[in-house]
């Protein structure tokens, strides 16, 4: 083989390799829609510490162990706690805090609904209120829980059992169905 030749070869294999390197591209929402199709999350994240803020200030604080992002889904994007979730939201400056625990959660992005299941638990720091549930339901919008399950509801005064609450997410004016236990009220002056 003479020298022209393998010049040929040469120059057939360099545009062989350009022309495979410029075909390869990774368009992003095709690499979404796959992962879509497939039903795989955009991304995965381990011991997750998020602090979400407004205005500067921090409103809330995420933990948790896994989490799967879901945003790929064009009806109902959404995130998955399978392992666990811990939020701790602060309101009035910092001042009053809600920590809110459960083994699992969903939570979807355009409604803003969070779903968390198996062994919930909410306390108000401030006034050392606690719910206990196995599902609860939370509005981040309207800031408002709601359950169908069975609860137990602990203030300083009374423990309250059910099936069925309602409440602000401060654990604050409370509809409550279905109860058992003993209620102490005040009767304001009319």
């Amino acid at each position: 083989m003479n020298l022209y030749h393998k010049h040929i070869y040469k120059n057939i294999a360099v545009i062989s390799l350009i022309a495979m390197f410029f075909s390869c591209t990774n368009d992003a929402k095709k690499v979404r829609d796959l992962l879509a199709d497939k039903n795989l999350p955009t991304g995965v994240a381990k011991n997750a510490y998020h602090v979400y803020k407004d205005s500067g200030r921090i409103s809330s604080k995420l933990i948790t162990p896994l989490l799967h992002d879901f945003s790929n889904r064009k009806q109902h994007p959404y995130n998955e706690f399978p392992k666990g979730i811990k939020i701790i939201t602060f309101e009035n400056n910092g001042k009053d805090s809600t920590t809110i625990t459960g083994n699992y959660a969903i939570s979807y992005g355009k409604t803003r609904v969070s779903e968390i299941k198996g062994n919930v638990v909410v306390f108000n720091h401030t006034d050392s209120t606690k719910l206990e549930t196995n599902q609860l339901f939370w509005d981040q919008r309207e800031k408002y829980f709601f359950t169908e399950d069975g609860f137990r509801l602990t203030t300083p005064e009374s423990v309250i059992n059910g099936f069925g609450f309602e409440s602000r997410q401060d654990l604050s004016q409370w509809i409550m169905k279905d109860i058992t236990g003993e209620v102490e009220t005040k009767q304001e002056d009319i």
